[in-house]
Parts: C-alpha cells; sequence; structure tokens
C-alpha cells in the first residue's frame, strides 16, 4: 500500500490519494486500509514517516551544530521537493482528525523522535529534547517553506543557532551563579 501511496502522489503532484484508489492500485478493499489506518491522512502520514526515516538521516557524530545543520539543510531540501511538505500537512490532519488518538500520533513519530534524541545524546545535550528540535526546527522549517521564505542555507543557520541559544540560556539558568569575593 505505501507503494501505491507513493505512485499515486507523484501522479496527482502531491495530493493525498483516495483510499479507494490506494486500494484499487493495491489489490485490496478499502476496508482494510480503513481498519488500519482509518483515514487517508494517517494513511498519507504512514507512508510519509517511513519515507522521510529512510531519506533522512539524522546524523549523530557528537558535534552538535554541525549535526543540527546537516539535518535541517537535508529538511529543508525535502521541503523544497514536489509533495516535500505532504508529510507534515499530513501529520497536521491527521493530528486533527479525532479518529486519529494522541497515542497513534506519537507511534507515528516515535522514530524521528528517537533519532533525534540519539543527536542529542552523542553531543551530550541535556538542555534539549527531541520535541524541542520538532518546536524549534521541523515547525518553523514547515512554516517557512510553506510560505516560500526559506532558502536551504540561509534558513539552516538560522534555526540552528535559534536552538543553539535555546540550549546555552537553559544552561545558563541551570547553572547556579558564581559568588564574587
Amino acid at each position: 500500500m505505501h507503494q501505491a501511496v507513493r505512485e499515486l502522489m507523484a501522479e496527482h503532484g502531491g495530493e493525498a490519494p483516495e483510499v479507494s484508489a490506494v486500494a484499487a492500485r493495491s489489490g485490496v478493499h478499502p476496508a482494510t486500509i480503513y481498519r488500519r489506518w482509518r483515514t487517508r491522512d494517517a494513511l498519507v502520514l504512514d507512508v510519509a514517516v517511513a519515507d522521510v526515516n529512510a531519506a533522512s538521516p539524522v546524523p549523530a557524530t557528537g558535534d552538535l551544530r554541525a549535526d543540527l545543520l546537516a539535518y535541517t539543510r537535508g529538511l529543508l531540501d525535502a521541503f523544497d521537493r514536489p509533495g516535500g511538505l505532504a508529510f507534515v500537512d499530513a501529520l497536521v490532519r491527521a493530528s486533527r482528525e479525532a479518529r486519529l488518538s494522541p497515542e497513534r500520533t506519537e507511534e507515528l513519530l516515535r522514530p524521528r523522535l528517537d533519532l533525534f534524541q540519539r543527536l542529542l545524546d552523542a553531543s551530550g545535550t541535556t538542555e534539549l529534547d527531541p520535541l524541542d528540535l520538532v518546536l524549534l526546527l521541523v515547525a518553523p522549517a514547515h512554516l517557512g517553506s510553506t510560505l516560500g521564505i526559506s532558502d536551504a542555507t540561509g534558513a539552516a543557520e538560522r534555526l540552528v543557532d535559534n536552538v543553539l541559544d535555546v540550549a546555552a540560556g537553559r544552561r545558563s539558568r541551570a547553572t547556579p551563579p558564581t559568588r564574587r569575593g
């Protein structure tokens, strides 16, 4: 079914396909798809998560700035491709659907969150968590790409600098002030 979704999206300019079209292409009954994914957006999201995890590795070299820059540049490049915003768009739509539970949304995001945690652990960063990277990198990258105001180099550096500033601010608040005198 994943391949059918990919093919149909490619044929229709990145638009999410109807479940009936996916079922016909896959040779299954639509009920089979609805039982597993419940909505078209949940199906597209599942495909997008699988594709993002395969195509957009999260580096974990121990150099936080370099790893975040590499990831963010790749993310912005992916968003600029046809259908590249489908992942986040599907996530937003699917998350709003009452039929996609918060637990299912978490399950779909878990592989990416685990990779973000690995990146943070490799650099010894404890001031940030994986959700911070979603909120400070992925969300603004998506908005910038949606509005057409992000170039892969300048935007990536700005976003990463913001993340590092947040980490530094949290670190300084967590460190007790030194006494003088």
